[in-house]
Formats: structure tokens, C-alpha cells, sequence
């Protein structure tokens, strides 16, 4: 029989987020499930460069750090985890996890893993089918990255980690999935949710888009009255008590920081979010704007209403490429004239790479201390500032032609403007840069294709 509620809290917003709130959560939340968002687009590419260097890798290097702080509790109380720490490697996670319940006794820990979203083997099968894979954004041809591919994973919805909590997984891991999925597949598989039953899937979406991002939906990151938020130090993370409706009341654990209020939900609930009245997933186009959101108590906000349609025909997808190397270099001035100074080191620097032809294919510089965060937006200011740094930084074609960027910043110290300041404080070895592609693949292309494994700790 279905639940009548169930209560689900977030764990973690993103790679390397702190594992304590979702700990307070386990020990005083009352919760069934926490779930955890560990994945964002760079996050994919930071997991491709581990897997480069080494192939067991391509999974969130903190999840032992998560199971090991949560397990204990979690075992004891019955507490489900769900994860997409798996990345653009959830067979390596698996491993992990069984690995981590071996060491630390729990036998019979069942673990499910979904996979299926890496279309990267298939992209030339794709093709070949018709799907042009051109970047949805740009309208650009794929064939302009075609042989620098690097990994490619298509957004999962919640339907195949529902299926492994129905065969009794105690921890799921998955690659890829849409965000709020971690969240919506227990709100599913508990509630007894229908997949076509489209108002509370869309409830469940708009849920999870709240919960994703850890203490940003409780003050964390908030732009309102920040400096008057409560235990700042000892944030808590969200919980939503969700009832078969789909109506919700998101509150925290009690004891912990922060504040849940009418605010700081609405201020989430715009996050990363183009066209409130169609948020696409993989299960369903949500309206947000539905929705009617209500404070109902000290750090208790009710949340009802919401509704939605048939989800796209379409499924996003990431294409991560090779997009050469960056090289950089740090100089630092102190008044006065510290941004002129600055801006003249800018112009030597650019001036000497164009002499001894190192050919960039994009220079960017900024001014840490002016305008590093805002760009062109900042006006000059009106107001000498006490000291400014010069970040400039190349993307090449090669490692070496990077590297040579850094050789001209010592010199400024003795054959440029007056120098009292910090030094090139940034390594001479360059990075590899590796780009993004956004995409629409036919998800009757990747679903079928969709694999869901339970094994149980030994």
C-alpha cells in the first residue's frame, strides 16, 4: 500500500558539498530518503579528465566520504540514499559503494545502478538515423566537433531508479539522470504515482528543483536579507514532506541554520530556469508558475497546485569535447594607479605574444579586484582602488604553445609599470580545456537502452 507522506531531504548540491546537513538530516530529519545532486555540466568534464587518467575513475571521488558518514545512521533507520555521484561512470560508483559496505560490515546492503545515458558509442549510429546532434543552442554543426569527442551522456528521468528501488535497493547510483529525478523516484515509487499522471510529476519535478541545490532553498547563496540568516555556520539542508496530492511543505531538520521561508523558496524555484510556464525533464513539462507557495510557519512553506503536461519528444543531452589549452599568468599591483598599472601590464603582455608569434585562438583578461566577476557590465571606477590583480589568460591549440604564456609574467616585475605587488602565483603547466555541446536526441533512441542492476553487499 502507498504511503500516505513521505518525508525526503537533500544531501548534497553539488561536487564536494559538505556530507554534515545531510548527516543532521539522517539523525533528526525523520526522513525515508536523501537524495543527492553531485553532478553539473562542468562536473562532467572534471569527471572525464579523472577518467583520462585513470580508468576506474569518472564517478564523484567524495561519494566514500558520504557513505561512510551516512551508512551507520542510515542502515539503522531505514533511510534510502539515492545518488547521480555514478557521473559519466555509475559501474565504477557501484563498486565503490559495495566496496565501502564490504569495509564497514554492512552485509546484505543492497545496491542498484543505473546506466544507459552514456550515448557516446552510438553517436555515429545516431547520425546515421537522422539526428543532427547540432548544438540546440547555437544551431552549430556537430561535424565541427565530431573527432574531439570526449564523452556524451543523454538527462535520465526518474522512471529507472524507481525500478531499483522496487527491487528493494537500499542505495541507488546513476550517471546522468535530470536533476530533480533523485528526488521525484521515491515521490513515485512511495506515493504511488502514476508515470502519466502528469499534475503530480510535475509536483515532484518542482520539488526536487527546490531540494537540488542543498542550502540554497534554506539561505544558503540567498540575496536577500543574507547577513540576518540564522546559523550560517551549521546550515540545514531542505526536506520535503509530500503528500499523495503532490502537495508539499518543505521545512529542515530541527536545530539546524538557515531559514525556510516564502523567499528563499521563490528565489530557488527561478534558479537555472528559462521558461517557468515549460521546465522540461525527461517526465514531464512542468508550469511552475501553477504553483502557490505559502509561508505556513517559522521555516515551514507550503508548496500546491502545481501542474504539467506530457513530457518532449526529446531528450537534452551533454557532448563534451576537447577545446584545447589554457595557459595563465597572475600579476598583482598596489596604489596608486594600481588598475592603470594593471591594464598596461595587459597591454605588454599582449604585445610581447604577438611578437614572438604565439598564435592564441582567444585571450581573455580581467581584473581581480574590478571587474574579474562582473566583466564589461562594471563601470571604471570612480574611486582609486588599493590594489588590483591582472589575470590573463589563452586558449591554444597545444599544450606547448599554452605554457609559453607564462614565461612573459616575471619579467613585468622589473621591465614594466612600477611593481609593489603579488607575483605570477599560478602554475606554468597548462589545462586541457574541454567544451560542452548541448543537444536533442529522440528518446525512443536512448530509453530503450536504459539498464537497472541490484547486487547486495557480501
Amino acid at each position: 500500500m502507498a504511503r500516505k507522506t513521505l518525508r525526503i531531504g537533500a544531501g548534497q548540491g553539488f561536487y564536494g558539498d559538505s556530507p554534515f546537513p545531510a548527516l543532521e538530516i539522517a539523525q533528526r530529519g525523520d526522513v525515508q530518503y536523501i537524495a543527492f545532486d553531485a553532478l553539473a555540466e562542468l562536473t562532467l568534464a572534471i569527471l572525464q579528465k579523472d577518467r583520462q587518467k585513470d580508468p576506474s575513475l569518472g564517478y564523484t571521488r567524495d561519494l566514500p566520504v558520504f557513505l561512510r558518514t551516512l551508512l551507520p545512521v542510515c542502515r539503522e533507520k531505514g533511510i534510502k540514499l539515492i545518488t547521480n555521484a555514478g557521473g559519466i561512470h555509475p559501474e565504477g560508483a557501484m563498486e565503490k559503494v559495495l566496496s565501502v559496505g564490504k569495509q564497514m560490515g554492512m552485509t546484505g546492503l543492497r545496491v542498484g545502478m543505473v546506466t544507459g545515458d552514456d550515448i557516446h558509442p552510438r553517436l555515429a549510429e545516431l547520425r546515421a538515423k537522422g539526428t543532427a546532434l547540432a548544438n540546440v543552442d547555437t544551431g552549430e554543426s556537430f561535424d565541427q566537433i565530431k573527432d574531439r569527442v570526449l564523452f556524451a551522456c543523454a538527462y535520465v528521468g526518474a522512471e529507472p531508479i524507481v525500478e531499483a528501488l522496487r527491487r528493494g535497493a537500499d542505495v541507488v547510483v546513476t550517471g546522468r539522470v535530470n536533476d530533480a529525478a533523485v528526488w521525484l523516484a521515491p515521490m513515485i515509487h512511495e506515493l504511488g504515482w502514476r508515470m502519466d499522471d502528469f499534475d503530480r510529476l510535475a509536483a515532484g519535478t518542482l520539488l526536487g528543483h527546490l531540494l537540488e541545490c542543498s542550502a540554497q532553498c534554506t539561505g544558503g547563496n540567498w540575496s536577500g536579507d543574507w547577513w540576518n540568516i540564522p546559523g550560517m555556520e551549521r546550515m540545514g539542508y531542505p526536506i520535503a514532506e509530500v503528500s499523495e496530492d503532490g502537495s508539499a511543505i518543505l521545512t529542515k531538520a530541527p536545530g539546524t541554520g538557515g531559514r525556510v521561508s516564502f523567499d528563499t523558496v521563490k528565489e530557488q524555484l527561478l534558479y537555472e530556469v528559462h521558461d517557468p510556464r515549460r521546465y522540461l525533464s525527461p517526465d514531464v513539462v512542468a508550469d511552475f508558475t501553477s504553483a502557490i507557495i505559502e509561508d505556513i510557519g517559522p521555516d515551514r512553506v507550503s508548496i500546491r497546485g502545481t501542474r504539467g503536461a506530457a513530457p518532449p519528444p526529446t531528450l537534452k543531452s551533454i557532448i563534451g569535447y576537447q577545446n584545447g589549452w589554457m595557459g595563465q599568468g597572475v600579476m598583482g599591483y598596489a596604489w596608486p594607479d594600481a588598475l592603470l598599472k594593471a591594464r598596461k601590464a595587459d597591454q605588454i603582455i599582449r604585445k610581447q605574444l604577438a611578437m614572438v608569434g604565439v598564435k592564441a585562438e582567444e585571450i581573455l583578461t580581467e581584473y581581480i579586484g574590478w571587474n574579474a566577476i562582473h566583466g564589461p557590465s562594471v563601470p571604471d571606477p570612480k574611486e582609486e582602488l588599493s590594489e588590483v590583480y591582472m589575470r590573463i589568460a589563452i586558449r591554444t591549440a597545444t599544450r606547448e604553445e599554452a605554457e609559453r604564456l607564462w614565461r612573459f609574467i616575471p619579467y613585468l616585475g622589473l621591465n614594466g609599470p612600477p611593481f609593489i605587488g603579488g607575483g605570477g602565483g599560478v602554475s606554468t603547466r597548462a589545462r586541457e580545456l574541454l567544451g560542452t555541446w548541448p543537444t536533442l536526441v529522440p528518446r525512443e533512441e536512448v530509453l530503450p537502452n536504459v539498464r537497472v542492476e541490484v547486487r547486495e553487499v557480501q
